[in-house]
């Protein structure tokens, strides 16, 4: 400190030339003392500040770089699962369109058959009236053909021709 203040006195009646070298030696000196003694006390901390901070720099550029190579792999990952989803889609959209065929084949195959049912019930239906239909004009040719006999016969028949008639067709009847 004594040389500190030493050095940084100037003194009046010195040349203007000498004391400012003589000044600067001083100051100089000075610095360099104050730094060994700085370096002296600090040095050992400084130089593990320093060493400190270029290993954590060295240690996070590479967990940076380790961090950047880990999202470019999930970013691939990504893409790739991206990729994956248009196939799936694709995939889905195929299935869907095939299972909309199927079951549009399948309603039109019911439908078909259904129809064929239809059709066969109305057939039926149809051979059903007409067999109906055929009975019932049978039955009125029937009904006629024996009116018409049955005037026929009252024409042609006496009273005692249809007393016989009636008593055969009784004994006929009790018989069987």
């Amino acid at each position: 400190m004594a040389v500190a203040a030493w050095a940084s006195e100037q003194g009046g009646g010195e040349a203007a030339h000498g004391g400012s070298w003589m000044n600067l030696f001083w100051r100089t000196v000075n610095f360099v003392i104050f730094v060994a003694i700085i370096y002296k006390l600090a040095g050992k901390r400084i130089r593990e500040f320093f060493t400190g901070r270029r290993h954590r720099i060295a240690t996070e550029l590479k967990d940076l770089e380790t961090r950047k190579a880990d999202t470019e792999k999930r970013l691939a990952e990504v893409e790739q699962s991206i990729a994956d989803l248009d196939k799936k889609r694709e995939d889905i959209l195929a299935e869907y369109k095939q299972q909309g065929e199927a079951l549009k084949e399948s309603i039109v195959a019911k439908a078909h058959e259904r129809a064929e049912q239809i059709q066969a019930q109305a057939e039926k239906t149809a051979q059903q009236e007409l067999r109906q239909a055929v009975k019932d004009v049978r039955a009125e040719i029937a009904e006629a053909v024996a009116s018409a006999a049955e005037k026929s016969i009252a024409d042609k028949l006496n009273k005692e021709d249809h007393k016989k008639l009636v008593q055969d067709y009784l004994t006929k009847v009790v018989l069987n």
